[in-house]
């Protein structure tokens, strides 16, 4: 991708928020756009590079600090890196953000945990609620939000379209598409 400058995106947020369907449908319009794109999601990861860890929070850092490497290789190299995962230290999300070579866009993809628990497709939300799930972030785990993310999308306000024109305008404002 001679010339094209690379960057991540990285949504984060807790289960059920909308991260994997948000980051498919920014990751199909770049794609349009000519973009070469790597989605990293955290599910397909955790079975495929992080397989055998576990949900302590030295295995969740593990996790994500395996996606963030991915990710800056990715994006170093002229790729825009999507990464969603839920993510749920500031600390080591901060962590990824320094080590970062090119741009490093953190998008919180923030849902009232009423509204997760309500729409709960796989039932884990049910499930953690009954302590059936241990470490669950954001019933027996914490989550900690971003601070200050350079985007926040509110999926329990705005259809997806509306949320990833937010994200498209944000990158175009900033010369990156």
């Amino acid at each position: 991708m001679a010339g094209r400058k690379g960057f991540t995106l990285w949504f984060t947020g807790l289960s059920g928020a909308g991260k994997s369907t948000l980051s498919q449908a920014v990751a199909t319009e770049l794609q349009k756009r000519g973009h070469f794109v790597e989605r990293l999601d955290g599910d397909e990861v955790r079975q495929r590079l992080s397989h055998g860890l576990g949900f302590s929070k030295e295995d969740r850092n593990e996790n994500v600090r395996r996606i963030g490497f991915v990710a800056r290789l990715l994006s170093r190299s002229g790729a825009v890196a999507i990464a969603a995962a839920i993510s749920p230290y500031r600390e080591i999300r901060e962590e990824i953000r320094r080590e970062h070579d090119a741009p490093f866009i953190e998008i919180f993809v923030d849902c009232p945990l009423d509204t997760l628990v309500k729409r709960d497709p796989k039932g884990l939300y049910a499930r953690a609620l009954r302590g059936e799930i241990a470490n669950f972030s954001g019933i027996s785990d914490p989550y900690e939000a971003p601070a200050s993310p350079e985007i926040t999308i509110y999926t329990d306000r705005e259809p997806v379209d509306a949320s990833c024109g937010t994200i498209l305008t944000w990158l175009e404002a900033r010369d990156l598409i």
